[in-house]
């Protein structure tokens, strides 16, 4: 009971310590990245805590880009795709030159901490603000769901939903055509998206990064599924692996199948956040405040047996993520 009590009073006085905060979202946008900056604008609030919002990412660093937020800043985009504080890619602030403007500009506004809402490049930035000194906390946000130490990102989840959605539609025009489709969607060089989505799909077969199976292995199962009477097939690929194209090419020469490519692009990371993301969002933004009001320097949350959880920002960096070998094994166990 004694530790406990000297816990709180720790945690209090860092309340009384940090008095403003700035908030960023940084590199690809990911559906519930405004309900992680609406969590963090009004948990800070709550705390006492004054908040600035940075324009354009670690551009609006360098620039100067801030504006103070208040309740009414966040209200009603909390089912907002996108992000109202906008992103960009900032070469400039992988220089020592452009990381000391940022900086200059955060000293100038007096901002004693940093949450970075994004994905991996932008957990770097945030590694990189802590090296000068700035106590940050990521958050993690981004449709590949591939950031090491949490098992969902935010973003993810609408993502998935999205491509779901897709297949299904196009399961429809592949069974009336009696055709083979090959969806490719995003996820860079981790599987999660095509994984998940394919076995909620129903995919016949499904490709990535984690898991390279030959072609000649895809052409077997579409064969043996045409002798027993199938009419249609769906593959889905992930961009990690190959173009939808490119496979397209193989099966044809290889196999002598005709497939139709479905790349469903950047309309995975739109539309409105799914509501374990606006959750998850919210849960992982609050958390984010307090981690800082608690004096952690280096940090990130995320989510463990469905606990949000923080941990430090250089275990994202170590080690590689692992793909849950249940839902592989599952996979192709439901695909035969």
């Amino acid at each position: 009971m004694i530790a406990k009590a000297l816990l709180i009073v720790h945690r209090r006085e860092g309340m009384e310590a940090m008095k403003k905060i700035a908030v960023l979202t940084s590199g690809g946008d990911a559906p519930g990245m405004n309900a992680a900056v609406r969590a963090v604008v009004r948990k800070a609030i709550f705390e006492k805590v004054e908040v600035v919002g940075v324009y354009q990412g670690y551009e609006g660093l360098i620039e100067g880009e801030f504006e103070r937020l208040e309740l009414g800043s966040v209200g009603d985009i909390i089912q907002r795709g996108g992000t109202i504080l906008r992103s960009a890619r900032c070469p400039e602030f992988q220089t020592e030159e452009g990381r000391l403007k940022a900086l200059e500009h955060l000293k100038e506004e007096g901002i004693e901490g940093v949450v970075v809402i994004g994905g991996d490049g932008s957990f770097r930035g945030a590694q990189e603000l802590a090296k000068l000194g700035i106590p940050v906390v990521g958050v993690p946000a981004t449709i590949d769901n591939d950031i090491q130490g949490t098992e969902f990102t935010i973003g993810f989840d609408s993502a998935l939903n999205t491509v779901v959605e897709a297949i299904d539609k196009i399961r429809d025009t592949a069974s009336s055509h009696e055709r083979t489709f090959i969806v490719e969607v995003m996820g860079r060089d981790a599987g999660d998206l095509a994984l998940w989505a394919g076995l909620g799909g129903g995919a016949e077969s499904i490709l990535i990064p984690e898991d390279p199976i030959q072609v000649s292995d895809i052409i077997d199962r579409l064969k043996k599924g045409t002798e027993r009477g199938k009419m249609h097939s769906i593959i889905v690929v992930a961009e990690g692996v190959m173009s939808a194209s490119d496979l397209s090419i193989i099966l044809k020469h290889e196999g002598g199948i005709k497939a139709r490519v479905s790349v469903l692009g950047h309309m995975q990371r739109g539309g409105s956040p799914s509501a374990r993301d606006r959750v998850i969002a919210s849960r992982y933004g609050a958390r984010a405040v307090e981690v800082l009001l608690e004096g952690k320097k280096e940090t990130a949350v995320g989510m463990r047996n469905h606990r949000v959880v923080d941990y430090p920002l250089q275990e994202v960096f170590e080690g590689e993520r692992v793909l849950d070998e249940t839902m592989l094994k599952l996979s192709k166990e439901l695909s035969i």
